[in-house]
């Protein structure tokens, strides 16, 4: 922990050790710029972001995302266990 500078929040090593599956469901984005933008409510794929240890340099980043069945598993995927500021 701590090989890299931290990201503008002040965390460590956000990105490129596992994929990390999100809550998300996946939908494609709209084209035009957007801030936060919320997925749908339902769907069959769930949110992948980060990239990994295995991954090319183009997907190591907390923007790039994919998709997958909620089922779908590879020793290059986990999940961030986080909570809401209070």
């Amino acid at each position: 922990v701590g090989n890299f500078a931290p990201n503008s929040l002040g965390l460590y090593d956000m990105s490129g050790n596992v994929w990390e599956w999100c809550w998300d469901w996946y939908k494609v984005y709209a084209p035009e710029a957007q801030n936060n933008p919320k997925g749908p409510d339902s769907g069959s794929n769930r949110v992948g972001r980060g990239g990994s240890w295995s991954s090319r340099p183009v997907s190591t980043r907390c923007s790039f995302r994919y998709s997958n069945t909620p089922d779908y598993s590879r020793r290059s995927l986990g999940f961030r266990i986080a909570r809401a500021a209070r």
